[in-house]
């Protein structure tokens, strides 16, 4: 009765498959848009000169600041130095505040 069996083909096709590893999805990427193509975009379409069609946001648009204006270097902070300095304007400014009282 304990006769070792051949499997068959179709047996061992299925088992390969649960071994398997499940291609991952294809997804098409879209191209991210730049702060230039935004600012195009916003004076183009007239879909951005309103919002909920109630707010006229054509004042906002002419006011807005350009990319270059808005990108700063980046600065390292250092909390001794930088609660020094607060503290000492906030001393700076209550001492004012007193001596305009006395006067």
């Amino acid at each position: 009765t304990d006769i070792p069996v051949i499997p068959d083909l179709e047996e061992v096709q299925e088992e390969d498959l649960a071994m398997q590893l499940a291609a991952p999805p294809s997804v098409q990427m879209n191209r991210v848009l730049t702060y230039h193509d935004l600012d195009k975009d916003l004076m183009k379409y007239a879909a951005f000169q309103t919002l909920d069609g109630d707010v006229d946001l054509k004042l906002l648009t002419k006011v807005l600041a350009p990319e270059h204006e808005l990108q700063e270097d980046d600065v390292s902070w250092h909390w001794d130095h930088l609660f020094t300095e607060v503290s000492s304007e906030l001393v700076t400014d209550w001492d004012l505040g007193h001596s305009e009282k006395e006067d």
